[in-house]
Order: C-alpha cells, then structure tokens, then sequence
C-alpha cells in the first residue's frame, strides 16, 4: 500500500509540475488590446503628422524636411517592433534583438554603399555644364 500511495503522490507531482510549466513565462509577450490600439493609434499618428508637415508646406529646405521624414519613419518603425511584432530585449532570450542589430548593420551598408555609388557615378559619368557647351557648339 505504500508503495501505491507513493506512485500516486509522484503522478500528482508531476501533473502538479506540468501545469505550472504551461503557466510559466516561456519568452512569448502577452499582450492586451489596449496595447494594440495604443500601438495603432501612436501608428496612426506618426503617419499623419509627417503628411501634415509636407502637405502644408511646412519646410522650405527640401533637405530638413527629408531629416525630419526620416527621424518620424524610424520612430514608426520602433513603434511597430514594439506594439506589433512584440520585439524586446527578453523575448527569444535576446535573440530577437541580435537578429535586429544584425538587419539594421546591413541595411545601413547596403544604403551607405548605393549612395556611394550613385554619388561617384552622377560625378564621374555626368557630363560637365563645359563638356555639354562643346557638345552643342560640335553638333551646330
């Protein structure tokens, strides 16, 4: 009889433990709808300001404007990773976030890189405001 008594205490130990383990934190954030609307709403917003700002006119340097564009769009980008993709530094044990910085090292190098190309092209290809003058007095 103890013997019984003890195999039935091991099988509620271990269905005991079982339940406990399909409670526990297992790296997957939980999230609410409120949490989701916030993110939409704050998505919503990021988007709408940065319209205002070029349908008003708000700018008069083209280069400002595409700044302040680019600081919006990266904020918005955070804000999606945060709200919608549930990405943190304690989800996937961190893996998450090595799997960000490695994208965000090679989207930084594929650009840098094509606008290293573009600017050295546009400057070694294009003809001068002289070169196309001779062009049009040869072809008179």
């Amino acid at each position: 009889m103890n013997n019984a008594s003890a195999n039935s205490d091991a099988m509620r130990d271990l269905h005991a433990h079982h339940e406990d383990d399909a409670h526990h934190d297992d790296g997957i954030p939980h999230v609410s709808l409120r949490e989701y609307i916030n993110g939409f709403v704050l998505s919503v917003v990021l988007t709408a300001i940065p319209f205002a700002l070029v349908m008003t006119g708000s700018f008069s340097d083209s280069r400002v404007a595409a700044v302040v564009l680019l600081l919006f769009a990266a904020v918005q980008v955070v804000v999606h990773m945060v709200y919608f993709l549930h990405m943190n530094t304690k989800s996937e044990g961190g893996w998450n976030l090595l799997a960000l910085v490695f994208t965000a090292v090679l989207v930084i190098i594929v650009l840098a890189g094509s606008l290293w190309v573009m600017h050295h092209l546009n400057s070694n290809m294009m003809p001068g405001e002289h070169d196309m003058q001779e062009m049009i007095k040869a072809a008179q």
